[in-house]
């Protein structure tokens, strides 16, 4: 993939973000506006975007490079744990702990992620792609949720386990895969609906997360270095590793440059959702994930100069 097209295609996506930032401030969306545009996105837009991407014909060497980003974001995953947790497990501040913890290891995958690799690759980007999504909503609701949860009031395990089976778009990959074994193809009418709702993906995605950021309000003092190291983890740091992981795999082509973009989107916006439940202190949650996505227009194109060097 050229540096130049990706670095194209991440500029027009921070425009649509300028046009959500626009309409914030002119109050022409409001939060539960927000809010129900957001459900949208991610329980119907979403789920019709990845079977789509599944409606292809069955091959056996893709499945196998499937297969091998699966395995590769498992062990990623378990990389970003250790190094979390020793980075930030210090920290006197629990609140701040959680968040960087979190903010680091987590990546907008869903909502970043996902609408850039469906514009610059298409199908055969998404296919790959939900291996990522899979991983993050695993990971997320468990090892995620885990971090918010004080020692007093236990996880619900159970409750983990139903978000994670019930999630619409976890769904969707399932109901993916079997057309994808199967070479099916969808009757022309559901086909075109599909379509049609997979294509506002990425303007409605990116106006949302535009509209997120209008609502920033940053000071000095919540900008702590705990957060810069979280950001340099969570923009540089992880998506090379990933990379690497990924390439002693020998996962290469589309496959290895979604699931590398997809490692590189900036920081949840969960991470402001689950310190919201914790009772904590939302301001260096909403910190981080504004200034992960700011940068973030920097640090992919980085990223992939990184691994083209490589």
């Amino acid at each position: 993939m050229a540096l130049g097209q990706l670095t194209s295609q991440i500029i027009l996506m921070f425009v649509l973000m300028l046009i959500g930032v626009l309409i914030n401030k002119v109050g022409f969306m409001h939060t539960q506006t927000s809010n129900d545009l957001t459900n949208i996105l991610l329980y119907i837009v979403s789920p019709c975007l990845i079977i789509g991407a599944f409606e292809q014909a069955y091959s056996a060497a893709r499945m196998k490079q499937l297969m091998l980003v699966c395995i590769g974001i498992f062990f990623f995953y378990i990389v970003e744990i250790i190094v979390a947790k020793f980075s930030f497990g210090r920290i006197s501040n629990i609140n701040l702990q959680r968040i960087t913890k979190y903010g680091s290891i987590y990546s907008n995958a869903g909502f970043m992620g996902i609408p850039l690799t469906s514009a610059l690759f298409g199908n055969a980007g998404v296919f790959f792609a939900v291996a990522s999504l899979a991983g993050f909503n695993i990971f997320s609701w468990t090892h995620g949720v885990s971090l918010f949860k004080t020692s007093k009031k236990h996880p619900d395990h159970w409750q983990n386990f139903r978000e994670i089976i019930i999630n619409p778009n976890i769904i969707a990959i399932f109901i993916g895969l079997i057309i994808f074994l199967l070479s099916f193809r969808l009757p022309t009418p559901v086909d075109r609906v599909i379509h049609y709702v997979s294509s506002i993906n990425t303007p409605l995605s990116m106006i949302v997360i535009g509209n997120s950021l209008g609502n920033i309000r940053l000071s000095r003092q919540l900008i702590d270095w705990h957060l810069w190291l979280a950001i340099f983890f969570r923009n540089l740091l992880f998506p090379i590793v990933a990379m690497f992981i990924l390439q002693a795999l020998t996962v290469s082509g589309v496959a290895l440059d979604t699931t590398v973009l997809m490692a590189a989107c900036p920081t949840a916006g969960l991470v402001v959702l689950f310190t919201l439940q914790a009772y904590g202190d939302t301001s260096p949650a909403v910190a981080l994930m504004s200034l992960s996505t700011i940068l973030s227009l920097a640090t992919i194109p980085v990223v992939f100069a990184l691994m083209m060097a490589f």
